[in-house]
């Protein structure tokens, strides 16, 4: 039987490297440069260059199940913050808030792109049909200990429905979208150039079927079609609002300005509550 796999990598060193030789070569010499930090789901009908219209050295790439941004201090909080009742147990308040998932490579490219490849753009893309948001509403294999885990970085964005149909669906992966928008701000670097107006965030939320990508917009509260849209995306808030508002979900999915949750100080504690 004929290895596919080799004779793919044979065509391409042979048919298509010869034709992009020169420009591999500049990025040898050169570096990478990349501008864009796509951070996309791992679908295989997720292909970013065919979106972009971009080749080698124009996006540095992560994938992963969901499009999910992990914690930045690898705590993920729970459903109730620190300005919340006091936890049972004796513990504090910021304890029981938060639950250690530990370290990602996702965190980790996002801290490179942003310090050391001095990206100016990250996009967090979703799309339709995805099956790590649909496992949000369905059991996951118990031999799946990681997947499980992972799968609770876009638990935030579920709706409070016992079966999910195709309408729910799509509003739970855009939510997810959002939601990873909002915790990249939780990401010092991230924070301070979005705010230095050095790095934008977009939301994307691609679907397959229409291959249209439909932009967050966080003027119009909401996800636009890229062929009626007037920008590639903005969030996670108005930069034109005072204070730095951010952007919560409600229960029917339409994304809602509030002021930003409780940030701590810098001996750990929470701050004080700004809602």
């Amino acid at each position: 039987m004929p290895d596919e796999l080799l004779e793919r990598l044979r065509r391409f060193q042979t048919d298509a490297f010869p034709l992009q030789r020169s420009h591999f070569r500049m990025l040898v010499d050169d570096g990478q440069h990349p501008t864009t930090l796509f951070i996309g789901c791992s679908d295989s009908r997720l292909v970013p260059y065919l979106l972009t219209g971009t080749g080698p050295g124009e996006l540095f790439l992560v994938r992963n199940v969901g499009a999910f941004v992990p914690p930045y201090d690898g705590y993920l909080k729970g459903p109730q913050d620190a300005c919340g009742v006091g936890p049972p147990g004796g513990r504090t308040q910021l304890e029981a808030a938060q639950r250690w998932v530990g370290f990602h490579g996702t965190a980790a490219a996002i801290e490179f792109a942003v310090l050391n490849l001095q990206v100016a753009r990250i996009v967090v893309c979703g799309h339709s049909h995805c099956g790590g948001i649909r496992a949000l509403y369905g059991e996951v294999d118990p031999l799946a200990l990681n997947l499980a885990q992972w799968l609770e970085l876009g638990r935030e964005a579920v709706l409070p429905v016992a079966e999910p149909g195709p309408e729910v669906l799509r509003r739970t992966e855009q939510r997810a979208v959002v939601l990873q928008l909002e915790r990249l701000m939780d990401y010092p670097m991230v924070r301070e150039r979005v705010e230095a107006k050095q790095l934008s965030l977009h939301g994307w939320h691609y679907i397959i079927e229409d291959g249209e990508v439909h932009v967050f917009d966080v003027q119009r509260g909401g996800f636009v079609p890229a062929s009626v849209a007037d920008n590639a995306g903005t969030g996670p808030y108005a930069s034109t609002e005072p204070d730095d508002v951010e952007l919560t979900l409600d229960a029917s999915g339409i994304p809602m300005p509030v002021r930003g949750p409780p940030r701590p100080r810098a001996d750990g504690t929470p701050g004080p509550c700004t809602a």
